[in-house]
């Protein structure tokens, strides 16, 4: 039986659904918005800083300084580290531990590479086509129907920037999984369904 599942997922995908469900279906913990409220007690950081740049990483060398001046001397002292590598060290501290306390979901993070050598994990790729991920977006999460397929494109362009930095893998590649599902396919509720069956197994 598994005990770590991470979930990496396309934004539109319904991933956190997925996640949020199995965690339920198993009796496991579930980190998402859970994990950004833990990194930002223990860093000091504010959430709405960790929830961007925790899996965005971002070219503007404006906003890099203006992050630093903002946050690194409250938080960070004389750490001459960016800003944003000292973020994912200490994101990377607290999963690790997490995975080491209980059984766990944990969604995005790039948790999936820093827990890829631990026993009974199990990291999967939630994906979807374009058309369902845009009406999901839409109906689900609020986003603005005039521009959605192209907002998506661009949050999935960052996650898969961000995890090139980190990890130097490929973002939604296949083999850099355990499983990927599209959910379009399947839906929601039969994505829960076989992962519950794969991790019980």
């Amino acid at each position: 039986m598994k005990k770590i599942i991470t979930i990496s997922r396309e934004c539109g995908s319904g991933g956190r659904q997925i996640g949020k469900k199995l965690a339920e279906k198993l009796g496991y913990s579930y980190y998402d918005k859970e994990l950004i409220d833990r990194v930002s007690k223990e860093s000091g950081l504010a959430k709405e800083f960790i929830e961007e740049q925790g899996e965005h990483i971002t070219g503007s060398l404006l906003f890099n300084i203006a992050s630093n001046m903002t946050y690194a001397g409250q938080v960070f002292g004389g750490n001459m580290l960016p800003l944003q590598d000292q973020l994912f060290v200490v994101q990377s501290d607290i999963i690790r531990e997490i995975a080491n306390k209980e059984n766990c979901v944990i969604v995005g993070r790039c948790a999936d590479f820093i827990l890829k050598d631990y026993p009974d994990s199990l990291h999967v790729f939630i994906h979807g086509d374009m058309a369902c991920k845009a009406k999901r977006a839409v109906n689900e999460y609020g986003f603005a129907p005039g521009d959605v397929e192209k907002t998506l494109r661009k949050r999935d362009k960052a996650r898969a920037n961000h995890y090139k930095y980190y990890t130097d893998s490929e973002w939604g590649k296949a083999q850099n999984y355990d499983m990927t599902l599209n959910s379009s396919t399947f839906g929601i509720d039969a994505c829960v369904n076989v992962l519950y069956d794969v991790v019980t197994k």
